[in-house]
């Protein structure tokens, strides 16, 4: 599935939020070592209203990166976190690990999902802190009004990523 599929600019009304933010689409079935990866590190989160999960950025987190009308946001964990997790599911490091590239940003991070779609939307600041990513995390593939209308039934969680 391309990035446009799995990257929106809305508002998420069951939030009471008025101001459109970056959601991502996160396929917990999916087989990308990425998303497999975030699953894992999904687990990690602290609750705050029911279905939204915080997590911490050392644990995930995620970068706004502009090229000229594209706005892409990668999704980014500590090395030292990737080994604490793999180091309970060996079958992922066997498997997986080869295919999780470095974080050219950052050495000490590495990157588990990069999306981009072409729009002009600029994410808003709050005292010199970009606005979080919202990763929604579901099964299978949906539109961005399922998959929202699934939230609002309690069906997939949201995760707040901080953002850089």
């Amino acid at each position: 599935m391309d990035d446009s599929a799995r990257m929106w600019i809305t508002t998420v009304p069951a939030l009471d939020a008025d101001e459109p933010v970056v959601l991502l689409g996160h396929d917990h079935t999916s087989e990308s070592p990425g998303e497999r990866v975030i699953s894992l590190l999904l687990d990690r989160g602290h609750e705050g209203e029911e279905g939204v999960f915080y997590l911490l950025p050392f644990d995930l987190s995620a970068r706004y990166e502009r090229t000229g009308e594209r706005l892409a946001v990668v999704v980014t964990t500590s090395g030292q976190v990737l080994a604490h997790e793999l180091a309970n599911h060996p079958d992922l490091v066997r498997a997986h690990l080869p295919d999780l590239p470095g974080d050219p940003a950052d050495d000490h991070r590495v990157t588990l999902l990069r999306r981009e779609i072409l729009t002009d939307f600029v994410p808003a600041e709050h005292d010199g802190e970009k606005q979080p990513v919202l990763l929604v995390d579901h099964d299978g593939s949906a539109s961005v009004t399922e998959l929202l209308t699934r939230f609002d039934e309690g069906e997939v969680g949201l995760a707040v990523l901080h953002a850089d």
